[in-house]
């Protein structure tokens, strides 16, 4: 009977110790999930932040692009007008000089 005692003892130990580990595993586990999961909640904030950035960086891109592509039409047109004025003085002087030899 004492071995069977004992029998039953080690067999009971052993139910204990297997519920104990399977508990110890799914706490485990569970921290394991939990720990995956903040992680991937911590990429998913880090992308999108990331994300926003490289929107910013476009629009601030895009809108320094207007800025000169504005400039450059600017400084065409004030050429334009430049290149305008030149030809007009440039005619006027030669009429000038064409009427001082007539007169000469």
């Amino acid at each position: 009977m004492r071995k069977s005692v004992m029998a039953a003892v080690a067999a009971l130990s052993i139910v204990g110790l297997s519920a104990c580990t399977e508990k110890t595993e799914d706490k485990v586990e569970a921290a394991g999930s939990s720990i995956g999961n903040d992680i991937s909640t911590s990429v998913d904030r880090a992308g999108d932040k990331i994300d926003n950035g490289l929107d910013k960086a476009g629009a601030a891109i895009d809108r320094g692009a207007d800025k000169v592509d504005a400039a450059a039409d600017e400084a065409a047109a004030d050429a334009k007008r430049e290149t305008k004025e030149a030809k007009q003085d440039v005619g006027t002087t030669l009429q000038k000089a064409g009427t001082d030899l007539k007169n000469d």
